[in-house]
């Protein structure tokens, strides 16, 4: 690069940082390599207006990391690191010792991922996504939980826990596959919902002994197939978002966080097997009824605990078995696909119908945007 060239680099640069400071991002945000991350070079044309399609990927995609920024804090506000609820923590724990690190961390990379795409987007001249006119929904009246508005509701989840037994198969939906659900959990809270039914301070042995000790491991169990499910589809629909990019900058983004999400969805695979296996195998809620069986027992390719890599599955017709993401394609796996999961999931039981319009005209949007040649 020569002499001339530099200096219009340079130029662009300056005049991508004063168009931030005028959208009000500190400068102290920005590493020294520019808006992406220290060691990464940011391409000629992120100075540049993104294009309709790759903006509305990225807002889309800014939107489902809000939505789980807010699902986090909740779980994090009560088994957290700093949680403040002893018994949920209790209950966690049974299923690993390091289940209040995890949830912290995996809130950290939601929140960090949710204010990098909206900055990313301002600094591309989008615009960015704000769901905060929709955090009305209320909040556990449970010991540790901040009594503040919600976009999401965790009090009552019908859980697709199928993404078990499918990883575990040559199951692929995008092919017409389906697969069974692992553990039936219908109608149950994955965070205690009061103290007068889970008192704080009840003690959790293993496996547990008085009703709001069953109570409170069933909404743990819970818990931890709800963190499964809520990161395996967001490696689906990464996979799928990224089919459709143009920037080649915005493609490394998407490929880059979706590989976050991978990573969160083999660690809760691995440690939501506990609730399954013995010694805590068969727990029953005594209020909901809902039962976390021992899936060892007799256990089988679909059931096994430790079987948490994917098994190669039908990709390419044609071609040989293949382990994959899966699904990966628009319509079992792309934006749309992921509101109607988290609606059939009650994610958002109790939101407006004003909410249910945006999230879904932003879903429509990212669905509908096609990769440039």
């Amino acid at each position: 690069m020569n002499e001339k060239d530099v200096q219009a680099q340079w130029h662009k640069v300056i005049q991508r940082r004063s168009f931030l400071k005028s959208v009000g991002i500190a400068t102290a945000m920005l590493p020294a390599g520019g808006l992406l991350a220290t060691g990464v070079k940011a391409a000629g044309s992120s100075a540049q207006r993104l294009n309709s399609g790759d903006a509305a990927i990225l807002r889309f995609l800014a939107a489902a990391e809000i939505i789980e920024v807010d699902l986090w804090q909740q779980y994090n506000e009560l088994g957290g690191v700093d949680g403040g609820n002893a018994a949920y923590v209790a209950a966690l724990q049974n299923l690993d010792g390091d289940m209040q690190q995890y949830i912290t961390d995996n809130t950290d990379d939601e929140a960090s991922h949710a204010a990098f795409l909206n900055a990313y987007l301002m600094s591309r001249g989008a615009e960015p996504v704000n769901l905060d006119e929709f955090r009305k929904l209320p909040s556990s009246k449970a010991a540790g939980a901040k009594q503040i508005g919600r976009l999401t509701n965790l009090r009552k989840l019908v859980v697709d826990t199928s993404f078990y037994t499918r990883y575990r198969s040559g199951a692929n939906p995008d092919l017409g596959a389906t697969a069974r659900q692992a553990v039936n959990i219908v109608n149950e809270p994955a965070i205690p919902l009061n103290d007068t039914e889970t008192p704080p301070d009840t003690d959790q042995p293993v496996p547990p002994t008085t009703a709001s000790a069953r109570r409170m491991q069933a909404i743990a169990n819970t818990a931890a197939f709800h963190f499964g499910y809520i990161e395996q589809g967001g490696a689906s629909l990464y996979a799928s978002m990224s089919l459709k990019v143009t920037d080649p900058e915005v493609l490394r983004i998407v490929v880059s966080i979706g590989g976050v999400e991978v990573d969160h969805f083999s660690v809760w695979h691995d440690k939501l097997g506990n609730a399954v296996s013995q010694p805590l195998a068969g727990v029953v809620d005594p209020m909901s009824g809902v039962t976390f069986p021992d899936l060892n027992n007799p256990g089988g390719e679909l059931a096994q605990t430790n079987k948490i890599f994917p098994e190669p599955t039908r990709f390419i017709e044609g071609l040989p078995l293949v382990s994959v993401i899966r699904p990966s394609t628009t319509a079992n796996a792309g934006a749309v696909a992921t509101i109607k999961s988290f609606t059939a999931d009650l994610l958002f039981d109790g939101q407006s119908k004003e909410f249910f319009a945006r999230v879904m005209a932003l879903a429509e949007a990212a669905d509908a945007a096609k990769r440039r040649v």
